[in-house]
């Protein structure tokens, strides 16, 4: 009997304390992953990792006949995931800005409160968590790791990239009945949007929740390369 997913239980604290110490990993060694060999290694291999997750579960979707409309790539961490795959491959700075910014803030909403029905140790449970810690970690790599720092004007443009997905997700809802981004309808588990107005004023509202993460992701980089730079001009050798 699969065992349901419940929010805030040990296999949802497993799955944040993996998140923690993955991206604790990767700040930590970021030295050490500079290097030429380690970094194309570590880029290439967690964009493989990235591409094997959705493998894995459009195999998952064929081995138990489980396909259907909601299958479709319109949520926004599926779409975040590919952007995420190439921005690692290619290092480009406008798929590094979705990369962090988007996928950074969607993969935490969904961390936080998980959309998933089944819990430990399902198939569904490990590639969740997997597929939303791996986004996170790109996002993470490809700044604290290659340096490629979000600006003002990347956060603003990262904000114009959200709604821009939001569309075709918008219009598969309109097709399908789906609910991809949960455009169409808050979802039935618990998650953050339940603090949030009905639909369809939520929308509205998340812009503005959106804009305030973006901002905090970047407020997050600004604050610790201030912090490094101190800590830089502390140590510099005073001039003889």
């Amino acid at each position: 009997m699969r065992e349901p997913f419940v929010l805030f239980s040990a296999a949802h604290g497993a799955g944040l304390l993996a998140a923690a110490l993955s991206v604790a990993a990767i700040v930590g060694f970021r030295a050490a992953l500079r290097r030429p060999a380690a970094n194309r290694i570590a880029r290439y291999g967690l964009a493989g990792l990235l591409a094997a997750s959705e493998v894995a579960l459009y195999s998952w979707y064929t081995i138990t006949d489980a396909w259907g409309l909601y299958a479709l790539p319109f949520q926004l961490c599926t779409m975040t995931l590919w952007f995420s795959v190439f921005a690692l491959l290619t290092r480009k700075r406008s798929l590094v800005e979705i990369s962090f910014f988007v996928g950074i803030l969607g993969a935490l909403q969904a961390l936080a409160t998980p959309y998933l029905t089944v819990g430990f140790p399902d198939f569904r449970y490990f590639h969740f968590f997997f597929a939303h810690i791996g986004i996170v970690c790109a996002g993470v790599f490809l700044t604290a790791v290659d340096g490629i720092r979000p600006t003002w004007r990347s956060a603003l443009r990262s904000l114009l990239w959200l709604n821009a997905l939001a569309v075709p997700a918008g219009i598969a809802n309109a097709i399908t009945g789906e609910n991809f981004m949960f455009l169409a309808r808050k979802p039935p588990t618990g998650s953050l949007l339940d603090a949030l107005a009905p639909w369809p004023w939520y929308i509205l509202e998340l812009e503005a929740v959106a804009l305030l993460m973006i901002f905090a992701l970047l407020g997050i980089v600004k604050a610790a390369d201030a912090v490094a730079s101190r800590r830089r001009k502390r140590n510099r050798p005073d001039p003889a």
